[in-house]
Parts: C-alpha cells; sequence; structure tokens
C-alpha cells in the first residue's frame, strides 16, 4: 500500500481526536473555571526508501489553555476567583488537583469543599470552626467571625498555586494535575478575590472556526485518500499487463 495512505489515516485520526477536542470545549462553555483544552500534534516521518517527503500525524498529550475567563461579582463571602494565573489545589485521592473553580461550600463538619472535594490549605484539607462571618483576603488567607465574638481571626489559608502552562495537563475528572505526578509548589504571588467567580475560558466563536477548518480537513484527505487508492489501482494494472 502507498505511503500516502498511512499518511492520510493519520491525519484523519488526528482530525477526530481533534473534533472531540473541541466538541469538549464548546460543552463546557458555561462551567465555572473550566479550561479549554489545546491539541497538540507534530509530524513523524514515514520510514522506508526514496524521498523524504511523506510524513504522518504525531498525537500528543494535550495542554491546557492558560488565558482568564470572565469574571462576575456574586456577593458571596465563600465563591472566589484568581485574578491573573494560577489555581486553588483540592483533595483527590491520595494526591492533589488543580482547578480554577472557586465556587466553595462548608459540609456539616466544617470543612471547606469544591464538588464534594477537599479544599487545601497551607496545612492540608482546610476545616473552619463555627462562624457567623467568613473573610478571604487576596492572598488567600481565610478568617473568621465566630458567633457572638467580634473579632476576626486567622485560621488558615488557601494553597495556591502558579505553574508553568507546560507543566500541567488534565486527569480524567477534568481537574488540572502536574505532568510528572508531584505536588506543586505553592506560590505567594497567586492573587484571589472573594465575592467573585471566574467563567470558562472557552471561546465559542474559536471553537466553532476550528470546528469548521478541520471539516475542511477532513474532507481534503478523503479526496486524496481515493486519489491513492486509484494511484494504487493503475500500478497494479500496470505491472499487471
Amino acid at each position: 500500500m502507498d505511503a500516502l495512505i498511512f499518511t492520510l489515516m493519520s491525519g484523519a485520526e488526528r482530525g477526530l481526536r481533534a473534533q472531540q477536542i473541541h466538541a469538549n470545549n464548546l460543552a463546557n462553555l458555561e462551567t465555572g473555571g473550566f479550561r479549554a483544552d489545546l491539541e497538540l500534534a507534530t509530524s513523524q516521518a514515514v520510514n522506508g526508501y526514496g524521498y523524504d517527503a511523506r510524513h504522518m500525524s504525531q498525537l500528543q498529550a494535550n495542554s491546557v489553555a492558560s488565558r482568564e475567563g470572565v469574571m462576575r461579582a456574586t456577593g458571596q463571602d465563600l465563591d472566589v476567583a484568581i485574578s491573573g494565573q494560577g489555581y486553588f489545589a483540592v483533595q483527590f485521592g491520595d494526591a492533589e488537583a488543580y482547578t480554577r473553580a472557586g465556587h466553595f461550600t462548608v459540609d456539616q463538619d466544617g470543612q471547606l469543599t469544591l464538588d464534594g472535594r477537599a479544599v487545601l490549605g497551607d496545612g492540608g484539607p482546610i476545616v473552619l470552626p463555627q462562624f457567623s462571618r467568613v473573610q478571604i483576603a487576596t492572598d488567600g488567607v481565610i478568617s473568621i467571625q465566630a458567633p457572638g465574638q467580634l473579632e476576626i481571626q486567622e485560621v488558615d489559608r488557601l494553597r495556591l498555586v502558579k505553574p508553568n502552562p507546560a507543566e500541567v495537563t488534565k486527569n480524567q475528572a477534568g481537574l488540572i494535575v502536574a505532568r510528572n505526578g508531584e505536588p506543586l509548589p505553592p506560590d505567594e504571588t497567586v492573587v484571589v478575590r472573594s465575592g467573585h467567580l471566574e467563567g470558562s475560558n472557552v471561546s465559542a466563536i474559536e471553537e466553532m472556526i476550528a470546528v469548521m477548518n478541520l471539516t475542511r480537513e477532513f474532507e481534503i484527505q478523503m479526496k486524496l485518500y481515493r486519489a491513492a487508492d486509484a494511484m494504487a489501482e493503475n500500478g497494479n494494472r500496470l505491472v499487471g499487463a
């Protein structure tokens, strides 16, 4: 079989993977704190004899878009958004993962949670004593006002990280994790805003344009596939003549 067919098959597979990525991005257009996935592919030379003119598409681990989403005010003390780059840390099994979503809640045991996962602070999962009011400062310090008390006391600090975009990827749960599997170091330069939530950073226009381009690319690949098949068939007839 002509090496061109292998090239076209790899290109079609890359297009299918890319369509899945963009479809998932569009499905999470309204998901708070969602980071858009970026599909990555490189070229790989086809092994064999002859002139090196044909290459295959080699899929790689996807990257995550680091641009900020739109921030909106909610007025809720436990709604927190990150201003600039950075992530919140949450418990994920025996390890930790990271997210931009900041719609925190407090469970019946006083533990600060996000979608059922413990939010991590300097010393591990954050547990708040009984409070009548809670404040989260721009540096992530959490303070509470106990019932019947006037003074505000610090109880913990959000664990905030700011990795290089190339150092992180997504796990199967859609959370950000380090590519090497190790916990990321805290970063004191990360700034948060209480009473705000960040939306998805997905651009519907960009995603739709990408899907349209992939559809055109697939049509071209199918035309080339038919041309390669016709050339192979003509070659077989010449050999058999």
